[in-house]
């Protein structure tokens, strides 16, 4: 059951497509594919490629399926997959429509992985429009925060306990809810950072309910190690810190993954290092795309290694987030 994330391109053959557990296409709109795949239709600054295709491998064939408008695919005891909800089919419930379109999403979910015996969320990417909008008399991603935490409730998930995953909510230009996830039948460790306080104990400052999300994730599968940090910004405590600055919110968010990482390291059979890591790096406007591959580089290795793609994040303040995923060979003891 091993899991393997890389870039794919014309080498891949068509024989091993089966072997595609899922992934994302960032850029703009491609043909489609067989296996589940988030889109993220904003653009790559610095790319010279117009879309670029990540993906989950594993070493066989995937088994495939469509339940409840979540396209998947699993793997053994691991499963991957993709819910896009349009907000226009929740117009006129009780609440915002975006709200009860996260609900009814993370119900779905948290559905199919009990049906599967999968039920450990790892790894979880949300996308929607005008994350940092008002409507309805509330920010956007507060509202979106609400449903995810009320069905976090309806399903009887506890973020608190140690088991919220990983994660990401950005916002797109336009386009529908949109949430890719990866999952288990055994749980990930939560990995916290103690330079910041925990998502979930966010003061209501931040909105009426806390974020549901973990700072990082440490995931064990046959033979491997995988770390998942979730996407990160430069915050200290709760709030936010160098507003307005692009470069030094870059340095900050850094500082916050190497914690992460150190944290992890504490569990994990061997250790993870920044350069070794792939990174995901979201810009809220493309002019500062130079600054932050220039703060980027006082790591020797990341600005290399990370892809950039333009779109807002979950505070108005924030200029920068970055997600980073490292994978190892396990050395038990």
């Amino acid at each position: 059951m091993s899991l393997h994330f890389r870039f794919l391109d014309a080498a891949l053959a068509p024989a091993d497509a089966g072997r595609v557990l899922g992934g994302a296409l960032l850029g703009a709109p491609a043909v489609a594919v067989d296996w589940p795949e988030q889109a993220i239709f904003a653009p790559l600054p610095g790319s010279t490629a117009a879309t670029l295709r990540e993906a989950w491998l594993v070493e066989s064939d995937c088994i495939a399926g469509r339940d409840d408008g979540i396209v998947w695919r699993r793997h053994g005891d691991l499963l991957y997959g993709v819910l896009t909800l349009d907000e226009a089919d929740f117009a006129g419930t009780a609440v915002p429509p975006l709200q009860a379109a996260t609900d009814t999403a993370y119900r779905r979910i948290f559905g199919l992985l009990d049906a599967c015996g999968l039920p450990h969320l790892w790894r979880v990417w949300n996308y929607l429009a005008d994350i940092n909008g008002e409507t309805h008399g509330l920010e956007r991603y507060r509202q979106f925060n609400i449903g995810r935490q009320e069905a976090y409730a309806a399903c009887r998930r506890d973020a608190a306990d140690g088991s919220a995953p990983a994660a990401c909510a950005i916002g797109l230009a336009g386009g529908p809810l949109s949430i890719a996830f990866l999952a288990a039948a055994q749980p990930a460790q939560a990995i916290e950072n103690p330079r910041q306080v925990s998502a979930y104990h966010y003061p209501a400052d931040y909105g009426p309910r806390s974020p549901t999300f973990s700072r990082g994730a440490l995931a064990r599968t046959d033979g491997r190690e995988l770390l998942f940090v979730s996407g990160t910004a430069s915050i200290v405590g709760h709030r936010t810190v160098h507003a307005g600055d692009a470069a030094e919110q870059t340095r900050e968010a850094m500082r916050n993954i190497a914690v992460v990482i150190d944290e992890a390291n504490r569990l994990a059979a061997r250790p993870f290092a920044l350069p070794a890591a792939d990174y995901r790096v979201y810009l809220r406007h493309a002019a500062d795309y130079a600054a932050v591959r220039a703060a980027l580089a006082d790591t020797p290795g990341i600005a290399e290694a990370a892809v950039f793609v333009q779109a807002d994040i979950c505070r108005s303040d924030l200029l920068v987030e970055i997600e980073a995923l490292a994978a190892h060979v396990r050395v038990d003891d």
